[in-house]
């Protein structure tokens, strides 16, 4: 399929890798970079989402998505990341996601903006199927220069991967993407909330100023998404 990602803010929080663990499938293991783990909290617009060689489809082929993530391997190879869940604007896209992409898709209201001051506001609401509730509100403003991550930095480990795992009829199965390397910039986050991580199972105090996230941009990458395939 070929897709275009726009105006993706990421959000991350370290965390005991032991938090994590018991929440993957068999067959993976939690990533770390110095020590900790990572959770992220992804909002962002699909543009074109079609498979390749067909236009996009008014209505089905853009729309937002909002995903909560960490970072995983498989016996000390692939890097690449697990999705406890992926909320998004479009009814199909969850449907077919579902079915053929075996990933934790849920239908959610959604919204987003850019405002008189350059900001940029995300909105989403969770609707089917549960947990529940599961929403999240931002709004910020992207600062700085756009550049590629650094190879062996924490922001080269949180945004450079290019394998998604899902696991489905008591199997692991793997998915690849390609893209050029994320254009990241800094940005201000001005007004944050969420009950996702919540929902999807993870407890953490990510509302107070004691525990801001790390926080990136980027303007967006176009992107090709291969086919599924069962693990040993």
């Amino acid at each position: 399929m070929y897709q275009r990602w726009r105006d993706l803010l990421f959000l991350h929080w370290p965390v005991p890798p032991e938090l994590i663990q018991p929440l993957l499938p068999p067959g993976l293991t939690v990533d770390t970079f110095e020590g900790n783990a990572y959770v992220g909290l992804v909002p962002f617009t699909m543009h074109g989402v079609r498979p390749v060689g067909l236009p996009p489809m008014p209505g089905i082929s853009d729309f937002p998505e909002c995903n909560v993530r960490t970072y995983v391997h498989r016996g000390g190879a692939g890097p690449g990341v697990w999705f406890f869940s992926l909320d998004a604007a479009n009814i199909v896209a969850v449907l077919v996601a579902r079915s053929l992409w075996r990933l934790p898709y849920f239908f959610a209201r959604m919204a987003t903006r850019r405002d008189s001051t350059a900001a940029i506001a995300y909105h989403t609401d969770r609707l089917a199927p549960p947990p529940l509730p599961a929403a999240s509100r931002f709004r910020y403003t992207p600062t700085g220069e756009p550049q590629p991550a650094t190879p062996d930095t924490l922001e080269f480990f949180l945004a450079e991967r290019y394998i998604l795992y899902a696991y489905a009829r008591h199997r692991l199965w793997r998915g690849r993407v390609h893209h050029t390397p994320y254009p990241l910039q800094t940005a201000t986050l001005l007004d944050f909330n969420d009950t996702s991580l919540a929902a999807d199972g993870i407890h953490l105090p990510i509302d107070t100023p004691a525990h801001p996230p790390l926080v990136h941009y980027a303007f967006g990458v176009d992107v090709d998404v291969f086919p599924l395939r069962p693990l040993a």
